[in-house]
């Protein structure tokens, strides 16, 4: 993969009220696989999953740094992050 494409963080709401996060370089396949069951291990039991949250990243490094920082964050600090946006 390039270094130049766009990269993103993202948060989908699992079918079960869980919180997934993750990140990629295309938001709107990556959410698809996800649906289909081609996604994660954690989602595919937990479709059909919905994204609720995502930032931009400049850098494949970046998006994997962030979305590090996000998993470590309580799902009430999730919450608040996903409130913010909307």
């Amino acid at each position: 993969m390039n270094e130049e494409e766009d990269y993103y963080v993202y948060i989908v709401r699992c079918s079960d009220g869980s919180l997934y996060t993750g990140s990629t370089n295309n938001l709107p396949a990556r959410v698809e696989k996800h649906n289909r069951g081609e996604g994660a291990r954690y989602t595919r039991g937990r479709r059909p999953v919905t994204l609720v949250y995502s930032e931009s990243a400049a850098s494949k490094s970046d998006a994997l740094k962030r979305e590090i920082q996000i998993k470590k964050m309580t799902r009430a600090d999730k919450l608040s992050l996903i409130k913010e946006q909307s």
